[in-house]
């Protein structure tokens, strides 16, 4: 019989598990887990092989990951995060006799996941829980984080790679999809402001968690929030980043699959709810530059967003998993759709607009 996938890193692990239960985890899209559970003492640990194609370092990930529960352990914050598990001597990561990556975590028991904001409650809870991940490390120089994937939320980068794939060979994608780029191009704008941010002393870099949806999230069986999980992407980055995909992900009446574009509208509520929820945690530490301009973030991670599925489906699909050859260019403009009703739900709200 074939050995497990896992085998050989769970035998690194811990020899003297005569008997454990292995139980693959499918919450994660990026890399594969399993909850392993030590029958002889009940032990509860989650085993992960980390996806080194979109993560080519995992010392990094690693590093980063040890450097942000040190920093929980000796403070006194309102939430932790997994402890980080050994291998023999100490290693932190194992590599297996393929060539795969491996490290294990505590397994926190009881704890549940959800995968969609069903009320403005909510979100304002995954709000605050963001909002105090990144309030917990003001004090943390965030320049000792590696930054894990290259360029991930920087928008001038995208804009870049979308005026690139314009080029491509992929002749019909580029007729079909003109007047989705004709659109985009009005809006570059949005990568000259990102531009001002990153080159100003107004706009601090922070500890981002960068993938800030609510998945990300371990919640016990009553509810309440247990603590933020996922923490591969988080590293240095700019005050938009986690505020901007909470209320790209959370605002819209439909999800990015979604292709009844005259359906699409901006839920007010939910929006009060998000930018509530990050500003009473987070507002006494924004500068005033942030502050003034906290309404760019949604507009920026949507706009980022339009312009990666359309820069994939442009350069054939290379990036994104797609169910049908015509995903990313729908993906792209039910981004732009937000993106639209964004600008004028803003404008009509709060006069704001770049």
């Amino acid at each position: 019989m074939k050995p497990a996938p896992y085998q050989e890193a769970l035998d690194a692990f811990a020899a003297t598990f005569h008997q454990f239960t292995a139980e693959p985890v499918t919450t994660g899209l990026i890399n594969q887990s399993w909850k392993i559970t030590c029958q002889q003492t009940g032990e509860l640990f989650l085993l992960q092989q980390v996806n080194t194609t979109i993560f080519p370092e995992p010392e990094q990930l690693q590093h980063n990951y040890e450097l942000l529960w040190k920093h929980i352990r000796e403070t006194t914050l309102s939430f932790t995060i997994p402890a980080p598990k050994y291998f023999a001597g100490d290693a932190a990561l194992f590599i297996d006799s393929n060539n795969k990556c491996w490290r294990v975590f505590e397994f926190v028991p009881g704890s549940v996941t959800l995968d969609t904001i069903e009320n403005p409650e909510q979100a304002k809870t995954v709000a605050v829980t963001f909002a105090a991940f990144t309030a917990g490390f003001a004090n943390f120089d965030a320049t000792k984080l590696h930054p894990t994937i290259h360029r991930f939320h920087d928008l001038s980068f995208r804009f870049d790679q979308f005026k690139e794939s314009l080029h491509s060979q992929y002749y019909e994608r580029l007729h079909q999809s003109a007047l989705v780029i004709e659109e985009l191009k009005k809006r570059e704008r949005y990568s000259s402001f990102y531009d001002i941010i990153s080159d100003s002393g107004e706009f601090p870099l922070r500890v981002m968690h960068h993938d800030a949806k609510i998945s990300n999230i371990l919640f016990d069986s009553s509810g309440k929030v247990i603590c933020p999980v996922d923490l591969d992407t988080s590293m240095p980055g700019y005050f938009f980043s986690d505020l901007g995909d909470m209320i790209r992900s959370m605002v819209a009446s439909q999800d990015e699959k979604d292709k009844e574009l005259d359906k699409l509208y901006v839920r007010k509520e939910f929006y009060e709810a998000i930018l509530d929820g990050y500003l009473s945690v987070l507002e006494n530490q924004l500068t005033e530059a942030e502050k003034k301009y906290i309404h760019f973030a949604g507009l920026a991670m949507i706009c980022m967003q339009a312009l990666r599925f359309l820069t994939d489906y442009l350069n054939g699909d290379i990036y994104y998993r797609i169910e049908y050859p015509e995903q990313n260019y729908d993906r792209a403009k039910n981004q732009l759709t937000l993106l639209q009703k964004m600008e004028g739900f803003l404008e009509k709200q709060y006069a704001f607009s770049i």
